[in-house]
């Protein structure tokens, strides 16, 4: 793998970052989704600055923080060029439409959104506004972007173990099965490391600060994985649709879970 490849593969996939990808081959499509939690992690702290440089300007916060959540989300979706939303409507449609593999598979193919889609990109939107919201509430707003966008990479890092691609062509068929569980598994532990260390930054939290981050962090895996696993049942393998899919429900549930659990 060669380091400087597969970190501009990764920016060109995850970020709206202006840089130009190699030509993509198993181990540099490897190599970037192993960097994917990096990347996340990188657009959190983007998305949290911005809030932070929101709130500032404003200096009397509290009865503006719905629209700084707006801000906020719409920071995160704009540093990923909106695709994983675009992956979550295409799969939805597809999903949604109870047609057989084929027919699912011609629906992710058009370059149209459905109801079902529509649907489900308003509802992840809605509830990442509100947990966003409910972070500001409860002082918490840069680990829940940070969390959110980090565990979005890392089910993508997890999504390319051991999973067959939907059809031989796209994103899907170049990434499937392109990391090893022993490299997932790394990826996991370190990301866990860094949600416990956020966690605790806040010292009123301190302990209890780093259980929420790391609950809210394996919440989000466990709910994107079992996602993955209807998908792959329903659509013969993984596409680049339903890695977008897979991203934007760990994220929502992630900056949720760190809003709600005290």
């Amino acid at each position: 793998m060669k380091p400087v490849e597969a970190t501009r593969v990764a920016l060109s996939t995850f970020t709206v970052v202006p840089v130009s990808s190699p030509g993509l081959d198993r181990r540099t499509a490897s190599g970037a989704m192993l960097l994917a939690p990096l990347v996340g992690t990188g657009i959190g702290v983007v998305a949290a600055a911005v809030v932070l440089l929101v709130r500032l300007a404003i200096e009397v916060d509290e009865p503006y923080n719905v629209l700084i959540s707006v801000v906020g989300i719409g920071v995160l979706t704009a540093m990923s060029r909106g695709l994983h939303l675009d992956g979550l409507a295409d799969t939805a449609d597809a999903l949604g439409s109870f047609r057989d593999r084929a027919g699912a598979a011609e629906i992710m193919q058009r370059g149209d959104i459905g109801p079902f889609g529509i649907v489900a990109i308003m509802f992840a939107l809605l509830l990442q506004v509100g947990g966003l919201h409910g972070c500001l509430e409860a002082h918490r707003a840069t680990e829940g972007l940070i969390v959110a966008a980090m565990s979005g990479g890392l089910s993508a890092t997890i999504a390319c173990v051991g999973v067959p691609a939907a059809r031989p062509d796209g994103l899907g068929a170049v990434v499937a099965e392109s990391v090893r569980a022993w490299q997932a598994a790394i990826a996991v532990a370190l990301c866990l490391l860094i949600a416990a260390a956020g966690g605790s930054i806040d010292e009123a939290a301190g302990l209890h600060g780093s259980a929420r981050a790391v609950a809210a962090l394996a919440a989000s895996l466990l709910l994107a994985w079992l996602f993955m696993r209807h998908a792959v049942r329903r659509l013969g393998g993984i596409s680049g649709d339903v890695f977008g899919a897979v991203v934007e429900i760990a994220m929502t549930t992630a900056i949720v879970g760190v809003a709600v659990i005290r």
